[in-house]
């Protein structure tokens, strides 16, 4: 939570906290993009940007990611030029051109304030150090981050590590004479950029089944200047009910350019399915699936039996199925204030200028808007751009001090028909592709 008496009060409390921050050597910063990588092939050996910008992670189950990244002066962390390469694969297949945060928006339940975090609050200022013991056993990038707030724009701010996630499969068969399992692994990169009160960890995670899973967690302080609950109808923090906490929401939205097999002009597709009870005769209910093509811009909302997925134009697995990325959607609480939160996802036609869901800044052209919501306008689309909104509306309690846990909110996308197989599957398996007999 954060201060929410004035935008003024809360411009203040963000610089007493970068003086702090200088005062026991920490830096934190932003400024515009750096070290903009060239254009790539379809299809590289490694991402195309000098070694300094450079993520490429070969995990121990023989899977490896490949990216590139930057830093820009708004979004924070955006990742590029991003290809996925399982064991069996002979090069990489691109995934995304970029990912990147598209707004974190943050209105209060009182009515009396709300915040742009990503366009409006200085979130890419607030990059902030990490200590080696948050990166276990990885590896702390440092940032130039050009108009900086403090003297030295350098800030060792960019983890990037692997780490376990549990069972990836487990399999015992008819018999108990052998179990195949594994343990997944991902690669994680993430940063902490701090506004006001809070601490944003932006986390993203590509593990080797191919899914990439985008997570914003929130955590840091409660703002003891907001125990007033203007609104009367604020939680309770600390003795009796003299202090209360403002309840608010966190709608946290993402930008994803994808470019399967190095490729923008993608396919998207809609999956709704309708469970009908059965009729005389029938021993169950019947199910079943439709397939919508979305030629056009889109402005969507998740439900029961509705799924969506990006298509690859050129590429197909080796069992000739053309590759996708299926879009899953994590918990949220939509929040129906703005005209821009009152949809799960949002798919656009690529244009430059388009780079965050609320408060978009830049020239773009007269009338276009400046947020996601205006720009679904019946376009066709050719180089579709994905926007996920996902949010979480927080009611503080006893437990968010101090300091508060962190409080995450996301979604993944994960590979269908991308491989032939379980592109973890043992050898000894890999015979068992599609309708098999049992072997002799």
């Amino acid at each position: 939570m954060r201060v929410n008496s004035s935008i003024k009060a809360r411009t203040r409390v963000a610089a007493g906290l970068t003086v702090a921050a200088l005062a026991t050597g920490a830096t934190a910063g932003a400024g515009p993009a750096t070290a903009q990588p060239k254009a790539a092939p379809a299809a590289p050996p490694a991402a195309d940007c000098s070694a300094a910008y450079r993520i490429e992670q070969k995990l121990s189950s023989g899977t490896t990611w490949r990216m590139c990244w930057r830093y820009d002066g708004k979004a924070g962390l955006v990742l590029e030029k991003i290809s996925y390469q399982p064991k069996g694969e002979p090069k990489p297949i691109r995934v995304l051109n970029s990912a990147r945060l598209g707004q974190i928006h943050v209105p209060y339940d009182d009515g009396n304030i709300e915040y742009d975090d990503l366009t409006g609050f200085d979130f890419a200022q607030g990059l902030m150090n990490l200590a080696p013991s948050e990166c276990p056993g990885g590896t702390i990038k440092t940032v130039k981050v050009p108009d900086s707030w403090n003297d030295d724009p350098n800030v060792k701010g960019l983890c990037t590590t692997t780490r376990s996630r549990g069972h990836a499969y487990r399999m015992q068969g008819d018999t108990a004479n052998k179990v195949f399992q594994a343990e997944g692994k991902d690669l994680l990169v993430y940063t902490v950029n701090q506004v006001g009160w809070y601490e944003y960890m932006t986390e993203w995670r590509f593990q080797d089944d191919g899914a990439i899973t985008m997570n914003v967690g929130a955590t840091g302080s409660l703002s003891w200047d907001d125990y007033d609950a203007g609104d009367g109808r604020g939680w309770p923090i600390g003795k009796g009910a003299s202090a209360k906490s403002t309840s608010h929401s966190h709608n946290a939205f993402w930008r994803l350019d994808f470019a399967l097999d190095g490729s923008t002009k993608n396919r998207v597709e809609q999956y709704d399915s309708t469970v009908t009870a059965p009729v005389r005769g029938q021993r169950a209910p019947t199910t079943k699936t439709t397939r919508t093509k979305v030629g056009k811009e889109l402005a969507g909302d998740s439900k029961n039996y509705r799924w969506w997925r990006m298509v690859s134009a050129t590429g197909k697995n080796k069992d000739g199925h053309a590759r996708s990325y299926e879009i899953v959607p994590g918990p949220t609480t939509k929040y129906p204030g703005r005209s821009y939160t009152k949809h799960d996802v949002y798919v656009t036609q690529y244009n430059k200028c388009e780079l965050f869901a609320s408060h978009n800044p830049g020239n773009c052209a007269a009338g276009a808007g400046k947020s996601v919501d205006k720009w679904v306008n019946g376009q066709a689309l050719t180089h579709p751009v994905v926007w996920m909104n996902i949010g979480f509306h927080h009611i503080a309690r006893d437990e968010d001090q101090q300091p508060m846990p962190v409080h995450w909110q996301g979604f993944s996308i994960a590979p269908r028909d991308v491989t032939a197989m379980n592109p973890l599957t043992p050898a000894e398996l890999g015979w068992q592709n599609g309708h098999w007999q049992p072997r002799g």
